[in-house]
């Protein structure tokens, strides 16, 4: 494993090495023993983040608070409607000088062509790690939480069937970081993905190809299908969450008539039972009931969505001690 990660920048897993990762993972379980004990982990004594938010948030910014608290630091939330960032403060500003007062900076920032390219402005002008929150294209703290709970429960990788399906919802329109994530990410540990989606949903051309090379070298698999039925089929892990048509129509609407066309794209009993006999849902949440899901499969025996969710706190824990302590 490779434990020299003492001020990196954490906006995608695709630019950390499975050593790296795997270290991220390492930690993460030895936290959430930890904490299970209740024996004290102060590695950031007195160190401070500034955690930016641009969108709303339960468990990133919950879980970020109460990490670095646990790791007896300090968090301080920041809504930017109430910051400078407001009024037009450019994102080199903000980075130098928050950078300058603590120890780490951490942004949310989904604005689809604008939230990336914010998170790597910050990072080239403050002396400090920078943490993804989630931006439009990546939420590499949702991705190594789900990668987490996937080896908990499952103990392999390898020749894993992992399905990323697209799921109707209505609530908002959705960034596409979480299942882009998982679509890089998941083939590097050598699980068979297929990514199912009506057309018009697709992912940016970059990704596929990415994903296709993380598949070829790590002996993982990656294929693309129109069919819900075809990705649940004997699946191990079924993933079915909403995104939005961001790469095929960037207007914010949340209802249009492609989303509407497609309400049948939803995880149900009868799909759930084309799985696996032990087949596991998954959900970053919050979950789009009744429309992305029925009630009776994410409060069902297969679900693991609460795992998933309190690992969110050991693996954002991890990532906080390995990039503002550590080495």
């Amino acid at each position: 494993m490779e434990t020299q990660l003492k001020g990196r920048d954490f906006i995608t897993l695709q630019e950390w090495t499975k050593d790296e990762i795997d270290t991220l993972l390492d930690v993460s379980f030895d936290l959430k023993r930890k904490f299970a004990m209740g024996e004290p982990t102060p590695y950031l004594r007195d160190k401070t983040a500034f955690l930016m938010f641009f969108e709303q948030s339960t468990r990133t910014r919950n879980s970020m608070e109460a990490g670095l608290a646990q790791l007896g630091g300090h968090a301080n939330f920041l809504d930017t409607s109430t910051m400078q960032v407001s009024h037009g403060e450019v994102a080199k500003d903000t980075g130098v000088i928050l950078g300058s007062y603590g120890h780490a900076i951490a942004c949310r920032n989904c604005v689809w062509e604008i939230g990336n390219k914010y998170l790597r402005s910050l990072a080239n002008h403050a002396k400090v790690p920078v943490m993804n929150l989630q931006c439009d294209l990546y939420h590499p703290m949702q991705g190594i939480a789900d990668l987490m709970t996937i080896k908990e429960k499952k103990k392999r990788t390898d020749n894993l069937k992992v399905s990323i399906i697209w799921a109707y919802a209505t609530s908002h329109k959705k960034p596409i970081s979480v299942p882009l994530t998982q679509a890089l990410l998941f083939p590097r540990y050598g699980m068979d993905v297929t990514l199912a989606y009506p057309e018009g949903y697709e992912m940016p051309e970059w990704v596929i190809e990415q994903a296709r090379e993380n598949a070829e070298k790590n002996n993982g698999t990656f294929k693309i299908t129109h069919d819900q039925d075809e990705a649940y089929r004997e699946a191990d892990i079924v993933i079915p969450k909403n995104w939005g048509s961001w790469v095929t129509n960037q207007d914010d609407a949340v209802i249009d008539d492609l989303l509407e066309s497609n309400k049948h794209w939803k995880c149900t009993e009868e799909r759930m039972a084309m799985a696996d006999a032990d087949v596991m849902y998954m959900h970053a949440l919050p979950a789009d009931r009744g429309n992305e899901v029925e009630d009776s499969v994410i409060d069902g025996e297969h679900s693991i969505v609460f795992t998933e969710a309190e690992n969110r706190l050991h693996t954002a824990k991890a990532v906080m001690t390995l990039t503002m302590g550590g080495k």
